[in-house]
């Protein structure tokens, strides 16, 4: 993303940590929501049951890909879709603008798409003369802002309530000062049911798509997909080809599992069914590889291909929740994010599975059981061989290494390291050690364990 140009999630982390206030409701906030996700799951007594299921789904998805995106687009036509294939995100933009072009259409609306995020359509449209106001509440506020979502469900969480008051008056009018999150949102219905009235095309995205009945699933909380998709004569539906379901019956768990592990509800309050156009209305779908296939050809990753894009791992994840989504520099923040986007640019975004504690909470949260901590620590693995690791870490790990292979320095590292935190802590409590940025080192121990143990256990 431009804003973002040349930075890095250290960087961009740091800038987040300077405002301590908003660090700390962010963090409090999301996992506010992990926790409503848990007393979601443990009310079902088959979620793990569930949870196996998906991923069971998701993997003959994966292996029989090529057969059921076939199949789909075969049932799509019969059904009066018209179904276009985009390699890449520079070809979907162009399908999408080639038909609004033909259609001689410059003002749309658009639901949440983390695709087109992903692709940066909005900014392809208006280089290119097309109007984009985003219907979706959050996504329609950071637009306002000029800033990409920092979360694939919450787009606006990083947002205080004053701030977004101080976006509406500048652009919708709202009193200055007024912060009332109900006040505002009753602006922003007046503001967005005009923009469904007077806009004749819009673009959704797309949750799920059914290979048996060539229809697609569209998940909103707002209703806006539908509002759009109802009113406008030129639906354009945008969808990355991992979406596939092989039969309706298979909605029946991954809905289930997706808002459950998203915001802790039974379910999305609109789950919408998009089988055909309505009469005098053209229904466009674009299938979108953009690298999904050279990461299916990668046996460590191609199981991140399974994501439902539910944000779990962003709201359980101790990094993303005190660096917020905007320090990943990409359409996809957090755990899920720093092992899809190296596949799109290893070197432009080799630091982010660096950004991870690995303590596996991503892991143990995902509805459909991708193995997120074990991917990132691959990826990390990858990224050094092929050179794209920064000097200094390279360094570190090289120092690490010869540390850890040998007992004799481990001991007398760990004994020098003792007498430093003890005797002159400020040569390491200072701004050159990066973990005193935002905290204090512990007070050393009297004994390392291995000399505690060799006291106590010896004989």
């Amino acid at each position: 993303m431009a804003v973002f140009e040349g930075k890095k999630h250290p960087d961009l982390a740091q800038t987040f940590n300077a405002d301590v206030e908003r660090v700390d409701w962010h963090d409090e906030t999301l996992w506010w929501v992990r926790k409503k996700r848990d007393r979601a799951a443990y009310n079902i007594l088959d979620w793990e049951l569930l949870r196996n299921t998906a991923s069971a789904i998701k993997d003959d998805v994966l292996s029989n890909l090529h057969s059921y995106l076939q199949h789909f687009e075969a049932k799509a036509i019969k059904n009066g879709i018209t179904v276009h294939w985009a390699s890449d995100a520079a070809e979907h933009n162009q399908i999408v603008h080639s038909i609004l072009t033909e259609s001689k259409i410059s003002l749309i609306n658009k639901s949440k798409s983390m695709l087109t995020e992903e692709c940066h359509l909005n900014e392809f449209l208006k280089k290119n003369g097309v109007n984009v106001i985003d219907t979706d509440l959050g996504e329609r506020i950071v637009q306002l802002a000029e800033e990409p979502p920092s979360h694939i469900v919450l787009p606006c969480i990083h947002k205080k309530k004053e701030e977004i008051g101080e976006l509406f008056h500048e652009h919708l009018g709202t009193p200055k000062g007024e912060s009332n999150p109900q006040a505002l949102a009753a602006v922003a219905r007046t503001h967005l049911r005009e923009v469904f009235l007077t806009r004749n095309a819009v673009i959704t995205g797309v949750n799920f798509a059914i290979a048996e009945t060539g229809e697609f699933v569209v998940c909103t909380n707002e209703g806006n997909a539908d509002m759009g998709a109802h009113l406008a004569d030129v639906h354009i539906a945008c969808m990355g080809i991992e979406k596939i379901l092989p039969k309706r019956k298979h909605l029946a768990v991954v809905l289930r599992l997706l808002a459950r592990s998203a915001t802790g509800q039974p379910i999305t309050t609109y789950s919408s069914h998009f089988a055909k156009p309505r009469g005098g209305q053209h229904m466009h779908i674009v299938l979108v590889d953009n690298g999904r296939t050279r990461q299916l050809s990668r046996p460590d990753f191609r199981n991140s291909l399974k994501c439902i894009r539910c944000g779990a791992c962003m709201n359980t994840c101790p990094v993303y929740r005190r660096s917020g989504g905007h320090s990943y520099h990409n359409a996809i923040a957090g755990p899920i994010g720093s092992i899809l986007a190296p596949n799109l640019d290893m070197k432009e975004y080799s630091d982010l599975p660096f950004a991870s504690t690995l303590c596996g909470s991503c892991s143990n949260v995902c509805p459909v059981k991708i193995d997120i901590h074990t991917q990132l620590y691959k990826w990390r693995q990858v990224i050094v061989k092929e050179g794209y690791s920064t000097k200094g870490k390279s360094a570190g790990m090289n120092v690490m290494n010869f540390t850890l292979s040998s007992p004799n320095v481990y001991n007398m590292a760990g004994k020098a390291g003792r007498w430093f935190l003890k005797n002159v802590p400020f040569a390491v409590n200072n701004p050159l050690n990066p973990w005193s940025k935002q905290r204090d080192m512990p007070a050393p121990p009297e004994q390392s364990f291995k000399e505690w143990y060799k006291r106590n256990r010896g004989k």
